[in-house]
């Protein structure tokens, strides 16, 4: 009986720790702003696999925090075609946005890729 007790205890704990988003919020948010950068500056980031991970973690979100992403994403795209703005745009989408791309994008497989070409 214990230990029926601790199983199910383990497979409670396990069960709501994979429901739980991987993104917090704010990532959430950041990552929709990457992909309105990457859907208007193109060749740099891909936007496919930022859409993939949004679509992924937007089920587990609050319609509010839907709503803002999709703002974000349209005042990302917005910003992008300000030509002043293009560097540093592009320096953001090489930078911080890596953090949410999916693991064929991962900074650790290009390493590898550009040392064993």
């Amino acid at each position: 009986m214990k230990y029926a007790v601790i199983a199910l205890a383990i497979a409670a704990v396990a069960g709501s720790a994979s429901a739980a988003p991987k993104l917090t919020d704010v990532d959430y948010l950041r990552a929709n702003r990457c992909k309105g950068l990457a859907t208007s500056i193109e060749g740099v980031v891909d936007p496919a696999a930022l859409n993939s991970v949004i679509k992924s973690e937007r089920g587990a979100r609050a319609t509010y925090v839907v709503d803002r992403g999709e703002e974000e994403f349209q005042r990302a795209r917005k910003e992008a075609k300000s030509q002043d703005r293009k560097a540093r745009l592009t320096a953001e989408l090489t930078g911080a946005c890596r953090a949410y791309l999916g693991e064929a994008t991962s900074v650790a497989k290009q390493g590898k890729d550009v040392a064993n070409p």
